[in-house]
């Protein structure tokens, strides 16, 4: 049913107007996912509702686009305001499903459909990423899964009508993205793994269950510092208040196991609450999360070891570019994380639509390394 020759016996750009309609159907469920799965809830049910006043929302007030240009952004039942998110992702995702049409319908539907379920992901992991600082494993691990499958089914993806050669070329392109990702990822901790954070004379840092509340409100999650046995926190304290004790110049150091003030050593889940007066504070800082390194993966199974290659060093140039400005005008804080997904998202985007002979040029610069992990030439190319 994906022959070219069968979707040809209906105009083109008639299939140009099914895949917008049908990405921007796509876009409104991914804004479900973007609302709910950072939130660990069901993306089927409840159905789609109002946040404000738990209106469910009818199929006919569910129309992509149009229902919430008619409505003005509100909400029918309550008026209060509809984010333009919603909007947005569901416009980007019918353009995004019409590009791919566009590009790759003229060669295979198949490809242009697996680009196009591709894109959706992108757009959700990026979306949520810039918001909660997290890419959910249903849309890392999910995507490695589904784009290995759309391999097997479309060899066309990995530049060949053969399908054993697909699916090694997306094992590999699953092993070599997710595993270089992650050398890095233990190089830059070994390099960079640790934060030396000045502070005000006599500052308070309160310690509570799940968070380190610094001096100027902000709470840092210990799940976002301390998700190693080798993460530690440390600092030299001039007083140091325990429930039932006090300590008075002595060194801290916090692990995911084990707290220790000068010579004693406690259990961190039996100390619910500390605080500390100190000038200086040393945090673990990653140059990446996991969510990336399984994002990397997801890239590969679709794309390739090449292009996820290609996708890492585009990522990290996009990346500087955009991030040393927001250091420099301090719209971000040093020590604050920049999102890396939604900078490997657009590299990856950029590969799928680049000229083949660009493409080519790329593998060329990769091709004694391809033959030495593969054992082939070089892959052909649209």
């Amino acid at each position: 049913m994906f022959e070219r020759e069968v979707w040809a016996a209906v105009p083109f750009h008639f299939w140009s107007g099914v895949f917008f309609v049908f990405g921007s159907m796509v876009g409104s469920f991914a804004n479900v996912c973007i609302h709910r799965m950072p939130r660990d809830e069901s993306i089927v049910w409840p159905p789609s509702h109002c946040p404000h006043c738990n209106y469910s929302i009818p199929w006919y007030l569910n129309i992509p686009l149009i229902t919430w240009l008619w409505l003005r952004g509100k909400c029918k039942n309550c008026g209060a305001p509809i984010a333009a998110r919603y909007f947005l992702v569901e416009l980007l995702t019918g353009v995004a499903f019409l590009s791919c049409w566009l590009a790759f319908g003229h060669r295979s539907a198949g490809l242009a459909l697996s680009y196009s379920i591709l894109l959706a992901g992108f757009i959700v992991a990026t979306f949520i990423d810039l918001e909660h600082l997290i890419i959910p494993d249903e849309i890392t691990i999910g995507g490695a899964a589904v784009g290995f499958i759309l391999c097997c089914i479309f060899p066309i993806l990995q530049h060949t009508a053969e399908r054993a050669p697909a699916i090694r070329a997306s094992m590999l392109g699953i092993a070599i993205a997710s595993g270089s990702v992650y050398l890095a990822l233990r190089g830059g901790k070994l390099l960079f793994g640790r934060e030396r954070i000045k502070l005000e004379p006599d500052s308070k840092l309160i310690f509570t269950e799940t968070c380190l509340q610094l001096p100027d409100g902000r709470e840092v999650p210990y799940g976002d510092m301390l998700y190693r046995d080798t993460d530690v926190i440390h600092l030299y304290a001039k007083t140091i208040e325990l429930p039932e004790i006090c300590f008075f110049q002595k060194d801290v150091t916090l692990c995911a196991k084990e707290l220790v003030v000068g010579d004693q050593k406690f259990n961190p889940e039996e100390v619910k609450h500390m605080e500390l007066v100190t000038s200086e504070l040393i945090l673990p800082r990653e140059a990446m999360g996991l969510g990336d390194v399984k994002f990397m993966a997801a890239i590969g199974a679709f794309l390739g070891w090449q292009a996820s290659i290609f996708s890492f060093f585009g990522a990290a140039v996009v990346g500087s570019i955009i991030g040393i400005p927001l250091l420099l005008t301090k719209k971000t804080e040093r020590g604050g994380r920049i999102p890396l997904g939604p900078f490997l998202a657009l590299a990856a985007t950029i590969w799928i639509f680049l000229p083949a002979h660009f493409q080519q040029f790329w593998f060329q610069q990769l091709s004694l390394f391809g033959d030495l992990i593969t054992g082939n030439t070089n892959p052909p190319l649209r």
